[in-house]
């Protein structure tokens, strides 16, 4: 059996990022976007502790990926509650209605 090695995490990590970035050229839904947002962000968080346990052999990694989860929970709950007001103003949460910034 082949041992799981740093290819295998970056093909996932790409996986991640590419869905990611899918989810965010297509998604009209603006929490759709956000979710593909936080694909990205994974995508780059498992990136950051691949290369530390495999390259680096210290905790930077894990402390980069720390950094990005806190980031990725705090993007979300300010996303959430633009979005949230947003609604409640517009009765809409698709991205290509909101295109003016008054009224």
């Amino acid at each position: 059996m082949e041992e799981i090695g740093l290819i295998h995490y970056l093909s996932v990590g790409a996986a991640l990022f590419g869905l990611g970035l899918f989810t965010v050229m297509t998604r009209k839904n603006a929490v759709g976007i956000l979710l593909g947002v936080e694909l990205i962000l994974n995508a780059a968080a498992l990136n950051f502790v691949a290369f530390e346990h495999f390259v680096a052999g210290g905790v930077s990694g894990q402390v980069f990926t720390v950094f990005i989860i806190v980031l990725a929970a705090s993007e979300a709950a300010i996303a959430l509650a633009i979005v949230l007001q947003v609604y409640r103003h517009h009765r809409s949460i698709m991205a290509d209605e909101l295109t003016s910034l008054k009224n």
